[in-house]
C-alpha cells in the first residue's frame, strides 16, 4: 500500500478498483443519494472506512441537516465539506471533519486561514493539492493537519506535497492508488 494516499472515489469503477486494493480508507465524491446505502454497504463489507463529501451528494441539500442525516444513518468515519456549518455539525456529532478550501490567490489563503482557526476541523483539504506554498503556510499558521487534493497525478507531486507538510493526499487518479 502506498503511504499517505487517500483514494477519492468518483464512480462505480473507482469503487470496484478500491475494493481490490489494501486501502482501508477513502473519500466518497459525487454520490447520488439513491446509491449511498449500497455504496456504504459495499465499503463496510470490505472494511473500508469512508469520508463522505456532503457537498457532492446529489439529491440532498448540502447543509448541516444533511450532515446529521448522513452521520446518523450511514456512520462514515468523517465528513468533508466547504461549509463551516456542516463542519460544526459533524464535530458536534463526534465525527472526524475535513474542511475543504480552495486557495486561488493570497486573499483566498488569508480567508481560509481565518476560517480554519475559527472552525478548528480535524483536517483541512487544500485544493489544488499542488499548491505547496499554501500547504506550508497553513501548516505553519494553524494547528490543523493538511490533506492535499486536486491536480495531483504523479508520485513526484505526492512527495512534494508531503515534504511541504501534507499528511495525506486525496487523488482520483487510480494509478497512484
Amino acid at each position: 500500500m502506498k503511504p499517505h494516499i487517500l483514494p477519492a472515489v468518483r464512480s462505480m469503477k473507482d469503487l470496484e478498483k478500491l475494493t481490490k486494493t489494501d486501502y482501508k480508507e477513502c473519500v466518497m465524491l459525487d454520490a447520488h443519494i439513491g446509491h449511498v446505502k449500497s455504496i456504504m454497504d459495499l465499503l463496510n463489507k470490505h472494511h473500508i472506512e469512508t469520508y463522505m463529501h456532503i457537498d457532492l451528494i446529489k439529491g440532498m441539500s448540502h447543509d448541516e441537516y444533511a450532515c446529521e442525516y448522513i452521520i446518523q444513518n450511514y456512520h462514515p468515519k468523517g465528513i468533508v465539506s466547504t461549509k463551516t456549518k456542516v463542519i460544526n455539525k459533524a464535530k458536534s456529532l463526534n465525527t472526524i471533519t475535513v474542511f475543504r478550501v480552495f486557495v486561488l490567490d493570497s486573499h483566498a489563503l488569508s480567508r481560509s486561514i481565518e476560517l480554519i482557526k475559527r472552525v478548528e476541523p480535524d483536517f483541512v483539504e487544500v485544493l489544488p493539492g499542488v499548491a505547496t506554498k499554501a500547504i506550508r503556510i497553513i501548516n505553519e499558521e494553524t494547528n490543523t493537519s493538511v490533506i492535499a487534493g486536486g491536480l495531483i497525478n504523479s508520485k513526484e507531486e505526492v512527495d512534494i506535497a508531503i515534504e511541504n507538510g501534507a499528511k495525506h493526499i486525496t487523488t482520483s487518479d487510480r494509478l497512484l492508488w
